[in-house]
This record gives structure tokens, sequence and C-alpha cells, in this order.
């Protein structure tokens, strides 16, 4: 989705995991939120090293030459 869309959103992921049922690759937050659990998340991290996380509004993307260092940027 990241290669071919540019950009991946946590609720798009937490729906196809979801429908495809596939609940055991999710967690739940402290908000009690669906989330992607730690080791797919790891995973993804570990072969998207030029992606970032866009934390309000909860989506990766490509790194820009804008971004700040670090993985979490704020748009």
């Amino acid at each position: 989705m990241l290669a071919r869309d540019g950009c991946v959103y946590q609720d798009d992921t937490v729906d196809m995991l979801t429908k495809a049922n596939a609940e055991d690759l999710l967690r739940e937050n402290a908000d009690g939120n669906p989330v992607l659990a730690t080791p797919v998340l790891n995973e993804f991290k570990k072969i998207s090293m030029e992606a970032v996380w866009i934390k309000p509004d909860r989506y990766w993307r490509w790194r820009v030459e804008e971004d700040e260092p670090g993985r979490e940027q704020r748009g």
C-alpha cells in the first residue's frame, strides 16, 4: 500500500485485517482502539526505513526533504 499509494493509514490497515479475520495481528491501545500489534509494526519498520509516521493523522508516508530527523513527523 505504501509503494502503491504513497501512504498507509492505520485505520485502513486495521479495517483490512479485521475483514480478513486477522485480529491476531492487532492489539488494543490505551484508548481501547485496535492498532497494529507490536511485532507487525516492528516488521513494517524494518522494510520501510524511508517511511515516517504522521502521528496527528495516524498514517505512514515516504520521507520528504523537509522532514526532521526521526520517524515521527508533524505532518
